[in-house]
């Protein structure tokens, strides 16, 4: 084997391409941020090896509830558009929307961010993201870590995931054993795409007909770029308000494999969830995706969430309070549907009539 020349210098971690300092000085930047997203549970601060989070006195029988995931490829438009604050809050979303499906409330998540090349910058800007979306989901940001990852990433590149930790009473714990012919269903606004079909939208919209993320889309009153990274919803602090005021069996977290598929998941052998589609329309973004790709509604379907991102399952004669109680939030929620017997053995969803002017 050749020795290196003496001419090239010594090697060094920086001279491979991982910058210590960088990785400090990003710290520093995202630390008022995260400082933010507390709760009084939390022993200690950042920098230490493990994040510490006391349960308090007060729970009967706690059961704990973990989350993981991440954005998908919707990291992709964000690197391409320089703008990272809002796939943070993606990824707080994604997490805790699927702790509160089960009745826990979020208490603390960990985060991950992996990245070609480290600029403080921008890893502050999606933390502050994250911190956010932890501020909107009452829970804390407990710790983190940030790779850099030369030579295996693109310089601008990087990637997300994280896990949270909630807390529900063990007699509390909402799923498909709840769930009772009559209930109603009850459906709750996206905000958009949220974070999931993001490697078909890219390919329709970005590949296929080249449109450009900086163009202004009438139908969106914005740009397509600023259309694609409109941040998840997070529905924790109506779902639990929910469950305050009335009686929820369940929720259903509308993610990969829309709104039927993740309904299955709630639903128990013997009864059937009838949905109607004509009780909503589709936003603007999914009829572009539809159009422009000619994408056929059942692939639509098992891709995005189409307008719903979040639903719940209900008493009956909770319906009118349930309602009110989403509106007065600032929730856009309508009854979508029923729970019926069925002969099948496994529970089932069934979509029926048309989405208007879809």
């Amino acid at each position: 084997m050749t020795p290196p020349s003496e001419a090239s210098g010594p090697v060094s971690y920086a001279s491979s391409g991982v910058d210590i300092e960088a990785g400090e000085r990003a710290v520093s930047l995202f630390a008022p941020f995260a400082g933010k997203a507390t709760r009084p549970e939390v022993l200690g601060g950042l920098g230490g090896f493990a994040g510490l989070f006391a349960l308090k006195d007060g729970y009967r029988e706690p059961v704990l509830a973990a989350s993981t995931d991440g954005v998908g490829t919707k990291v992709d438009i964000a690197a391409k558009l320089d703008k990272r604050d809002t796939v943070g809050l993606d990824l707080v979303a994604m997490v805790v929307d699927d702790l509160v499906v089960c009745g826990a409330e979020p208490l603390f998540l960990l985060d991950y961010i992996a990245c070609g090349k480290l600029v403080p910058e921008r890893v502050a800007e999606l933390v502050s993201g994250v911190a956010k979306g932890c501020e909107l989901a009452g829970c804390a940001l407990l710790g983190g870590e940030t790779a850099e990852h030369p030579g295996l990433m693109h310089p601008d590149a990087f990637d997300l995931a994280s896990t949270a930790v909630g807390v529900v009473e063990a007699d509390s714990v909402l799923g498909p054993d709840r769930v009772r012919p009559g209930d109603v269903v009850v459906a709750m606004r996206s905000s958009g795409l949220h974070s999931n079909g993001y490697s078909l939208v890219r390919h329709v919209l970005l590949e296929q007909a080249n449109l450009d993320l900086h163009g202004h889309v009438a139908e969106f009153g914005r740009t397509l770029g600023e259309e694609l990274l409109e941040p998840t919803r997070i529905y924790v602090k109506d779902c639990l308000a929910l469950i305050a005021e009335t009686t929820v069996r369940t929720f259903c977290h509308v993610t990969g494999g829309g709104v039927a598929k993740n309904l299955e998941r709630v639903i128990p052998e013997g009864l059937t969830a009838v949905l109607d589609r004509n009780t909503w329309t589709p936003g603007p973004v999914f009829d572009l995706i539809r159009t422009t790709g000619q994408v056929q509604l059942p692939e639509l379907e098992k891709t995005f969430n189409l307008g719903v991102g979040m639903l719940a399952i209900l008493a009956p004669e909770d319906l009118d309070r349930a309602l009110a109680v989403l509106t007065a939030r600032h929730v856009d929620c309508w009854l979508v549907g029923d729970i019926r017997a069925s002969s099948e053995d496994n529970g089932k969803v069934l979509l029926t009539g048309s989405h208007p002017g879809f």
